[in-house]
């Protein structure tokens, strides 16, 4: 491609990249705002000895994402697994707290 077709390109797609880093941005803040909740579980699950994992909570939270993509017209799978590590790495989070509270 051209350095003027790669410009035009650039001008044309500008737009929609500052669209799509404003979203990134604010698909940040609700992660970072979720994990929020999810440390104040996690000590919660510390004081009352309550496991990291518990795998019905695990498969509703994964469950009831894909069907909330599923009605926004998005691919249930692709949400499944997305959710699956999000869930995976709040988890360890959980888990990492439990440990520390132990000690």
């Amino acid at each position: 491609m051209s350095a003027e077709k790669q410009e035009r390109s650039a001008d044309i797609l500008k737009p929609y990249r500052e669209r799509i880093d404003a979203l990134d941005r604010q698909i940040i803040g609700l992660l970072r705002a979720r994990y929020d909740v999810i440390e104040k579980v996690g000590v919660l699950k510390a004081q009352h000895g309550i496991p990291a994992v518990l795998q019905d909570r695990v498969d509703e939270v994964r469950e009831n994402a894909a069907a909330d993509a599923v009605a926004l017209g998005l691919d249930a799978d692709f949400i499944r697994h997305l959710w699956a590590q999000l869930i995976e790495h709040s988890c360890a989070l959980e888990d990492s707290i439990i440990r520390n509270k132990k000690t």
